[in-house]
């Protein structure tokens, strides 16, 4: 049994009895229990982060729900978000004030990506099901956490890579294809993502200003380290600051780089060697510090620290391969017997085309896509995690796999981050006999009291 499948069945096992016992919950919910209780009312929501992606996947929920609070570091965006609802949703900026109330069922996290994981472990040691914007993690560390308490626990986690459900069935159509074998045995799929948000914006140095009155800059920073704040720290730019993301290779990337992993049967898994090189803003010396650079050195501090161009190849067991590049925009899986082409336009090739005009193959790619889908009814990303919460189901984006895909990025990253060639030993989930690559400045960062991450 692998370690994934031996996680999900615990996960199975686990929600039913966190959920017999409260698992400190408001209430119990089971598979029955849950559909009855919803005729009489709809689950309380509450959101956490409501920046434009936050408000536009909180108002997804809203529409499923009840929305009861929100919760923003800018008053406000958390002002503006409540009047949608008339007004009625409670605001805060503390989002532990929203975890406390006994109304809320389900949280929606779309804050920056330092916070994901603090509050989503926090939500769901509350007995809140959780519902967070990719990508998921901010390090390895934080997604060997966030399993531990998803089993723990047995609330529900689902991801917002919403390429695993929505745009017309095209990605999973393309996964089912490849992982058939009718495009070959040793599959290499090509990631490209397009650079043109980092490379569009200033490099700095910026010059610090006092925080706006309706932002708590200190609480927005939570568990980064602190830093002056700069109007570039917010908003859309957090993405290309190393304290708060991973830049392009962890934000879009994550979406098509799950994709991949999926369809190349790795979803389980993992790569065993990651190598590739990366532009790194201007400005910076050649020679700076790698744990400086990682713990977000104050040197650093006034320009954006992430790649601007990278090309990073990874291989996995089975002579299966990987490339993220930063061009384009789509997905290209190729093996010896064919190639497909996927992004949020539509899938296209040969291999597409032969199965297209036959009856009998397209019945194959719909059984296949239902199977992929856990045999769930295929709804919106929003829909699949409000029905696995009523049944106590792993949603189609959970947090096991998630973390293998978050783990190619963060691998990608160290690596050229490091410059050489990397070993990665996809079960121990660390890096082979490399105490360098493995040190907690790289595969964990700093984290500021009292916002530290347990679990």
């Amino acid at each position: 049994m692998t370690s994934q499948r031996y996680h999900r069945r615990r996960f199975l096992k686990t929600t039913v009895g966190a959920l017999a016992a409260g698992a400190g919950a408001p209430y119990v919910w089971t598979s029955s229990t849950a559909r009855a209780a919803t005729a009489e009312r709809r689950l309380g929501v509450a959101a956490i982060g409501v920046g434009p992606r936050g408000t536009a996947v909180s108002r997804q929920a809203g529409d499923l729900g009840n929305m009861v609070a929100v919760c923003d570091v800018d008053s406000r965006a958390a002002a503006r978000f409540a009047q949608h609802y008339d007004g009625k949703p409670e605001t805060c900026a503390d989002y532990r004030k929203v975890l406390d109330r006994h109304d809320v069922d389900v949280v929606i996290v779309g804050t920056p990506d330092h916070w994901h994981t603090k509050i989503c472990i926090d939500a769901m040691k509350a007995g809140k099901d959780v519902y967070c914007e990719k990508p998921l993690t901010l390090t390895v560390a934080e997604g060997k956490l966030l399993e531990q308490v998803v089993r723990d626990t047995g609330r529900v986690l689902q991801v917002g890579t919403q390429q695993r459900t929505e745009f017309n069935r095209w990605f999973l159509q393309a996964v089912a294809i490849a992982r058939s074998g009718r495009l070959g045995d040793k599959l290499h799929a090509l990631v490209s993502l397009d650079p043109a948000p980092v490379r569009g914006a200033p490099q700095g140095p910026f010059e610090p200003q006092d925080p706006p009155p309706e932002l708590d800059w200190d609480l927005w920073q939570g568990p980064a380290p602190a830093r002056p704040f700069l109007p570039n720290r917010i908003g859309w730019n957090f993405r290309w600051w190393w304290e708060y993301s991973g830049g392009q290779v962890t934000d879009w990337g994550i979406h098509h780089s799950d994709i991949a992993l999926w369809a190349l049967g790795a979803e389980e898994s993992g790569p065993e060697e990651i190598e590739g090189t990366g532009e790194l803003p201007p400005g910076l010396p050649d020679d700076f510090d790698v744990n400086a650079y990682l713990s977000g050195h104050q040197q650093l501090a006034s320009m954006y620290t992430v790649f601007m161009r990278f090309d990073c190849t990874l291989r996995f067991a089975g002579g299966h391969s990987m490339n993220l590049v930063s061009r384009g925009n789509e997905i290209i899986l190729e093996g010896d017997r064919g190639r497909i082409r996927v992004n949020r336009g539509g899938l296209t090739g040969k291999p597409v085309e032969e199965i297209s005009a036959n009856p009998a193959d397209r019945d194959w790619l719909n059984e296949e896509v239902t199977r992929l889908y856990r045999g769930m009814r295929l709804t919106s990303h929003m829909g699949n995690f409000f029905d696995c919460v009523l049944d106590r189901k792993l949603p189609i984006s959970d947090v096991f796999t998630h973390n293998r895909a978050m783990e190619i990025a963060h691998t990608a990253n160290i690596a050229m981050l490091l410059r050489r060639k990397l070993h990665w030993d996809p079960q121990r989930r660390e890096f082979k006999d490399d105490a360098q690559a493995n040190a907690q400045a790289i595969v964990s960062r700093p984290q500021r009291e009292p916002w530290t991450i347990k679990a």
